[in-house]
């Protein structure tokens, strides 16, 4: 596994996200940038959406079967207690904490659901108190219940996705500017934390550079700046070092134009190759 956790978004994601379908909708902008036109091009379109995720996962789990990461927990080492789950939710940064508390009020007996407090209480550290196996063990054995599997979902999109395409959305930005925009609040979250960009400053130093398909800019440009102050970032952290996610894979997709994510698609990420064939 090559999960890296993402710092905890220092903003509601949930208030960011209504805050920007706002201006969406109050500007006019455009919900979708790629050359075939039309909102059916972004990450709303359900197959759209699945290639995200793959891709998503082909990075944070090097593997392009997202749904087999519901199971998925361990301590990575990375600062931020358990990574767990679909995209790496952390005990830590209070998104795992969430998912179970969703969890829990539609499971309320379960194995499960006992370990709220103690998610609580560990929050914002690595700590291990009062989780440890019994607390792993329930996780992994939660993931084959439908309503488990609804609730990391759920958290997905709210703290993640939505927010993310919202932005991308309002930007002007196609499917593949909404993918960049999600897998960097995947991997970074909203907000800055503990001198670490978040995709709120590297979206503004992108777009100090190159502006968006919303205010008239050119999308490569504006994709091109963005992943530019990306790897700017993750540069200044040991964490985030390796800059193949971003170099060849999303940084390709660019070059050869695939603005709606348009299939085949082809990528390297941390040495690994993977192919997402034409439907």
């Amino acid at each position: 596994m090559k999960i890296v956790p993402r710092p905890l978004p220092v903003a509601s994601t949930a208030a960011v996200a209504a805050a920007v379908l706002a201006v969406s909708v109050l500007s006019g902008c455009s919900t979708g940038g790629s050359a075939d036109g039309g909102s059916d091009d972004g990450l709303d379109d359900p197959a759209k959406k699945e290639i995200a995720m793959r891709l998503v996962s082909s990075a944070e789990n090097s593997s392009l079967d997202w749904k087999a990461q519901y199971k998925y927990i361990e301590d990575i080492d990375g600062g931020r207690g358990y990574t767990a789950g679909i995209i790496g939710f952390c005990s830590g940064t209070g998104d795992m904490l969430r998912v179970v508390e969703r969890y829990a009020k539609a499971r309320p007996g379960s194995p499960l659901a006992r370990f709220v407090p103690a998610l609580r209480a560990v929050r914002g550290s690595d700590a291990h108190d009062g989780l440890g196996r019994p607390f792993t063990e329930a996780w992994a054995e939660a993931a084959a219940d439908p309503a488990f599997r609804s609730a990391q979902d759920a958290e997905r999109d709210r703290s993640y996705f939505d927010p993310a395409v919202a932005r991308a959305e309002a930007d002007g930005l196609g499917a593949l500017g909404q993918f960049v925009y999600y897998d960097t609040y995947v991997m970074h979250g909203y907000g800055d934390s503990d001198g670490a960009a978040g995709f709120r400053t590297i979206r503004r130093e992108a777009l100090s550079a190159a502006a968006p398909p919303a205010r008239g800019g050119d999308e490569t440009a504006c994709l091109n700046a963005f992943l530019d102050a990306r790897v700017a970032a993750m540069r200044k952290e040991a964490a985030h070092s390796d800059t193949s996610r971003v170099e060849t894979a999303q940084r390709v997709f660019v070059k050869e134009g695939r603005l709606g994510l348009e299939t085949p698609l082809r990528w390297r990420v941390y040495g690994d190759s993977y192919r997402i064939d034409a439907r």
